[in-house]
């Protein structure tokens, strides 16, 4: 699940991206093209309800790929991101328009 909210100016817009606790994760990364697809430079918050949560501060105007490592071993999508687009794995990148 996305959150968007816009800076004054709509110059920059901070993000919150949540996972919820379905996914029977006990660590998860927040990975994408605003990180250059780094795997562990973005760690995601455990809820008390065993969801996961981050916020970053993104550039409007833009569009960014981007996916969650569950235990350093699972991918998965957003489960309601604002589309998907098809990735060079032959599997599916979520995607957040700015």
């Amino acid at each position: 699940m996305l959150k968007k909210s816009y800076s004054k100016t709509k110059e920059k817009c901070r993000v919150t991206f949540k996972l919820p606790s379905e996914v029977n994760a006990e660590a998860a990364y927040l990975v994408g093209e605003f990180n250059e697809w780094n795997e562990i430079s973005h760690p995601m918050k455990k809820l008390k309800d065993g969801g996961f949560s981050a916020t970053l501060s993104l550039e409007a105007g833009q569009t960014y790929r981007f996916r969650y490592l569950l235990d350093e071993a699972r991918w998965e999508n957003d489960w309601a991101p604002d589309g998907y687009i098809p990735n060079e794995f032959g599997t599916d990148d979520s995607i957040v328009k700015i």
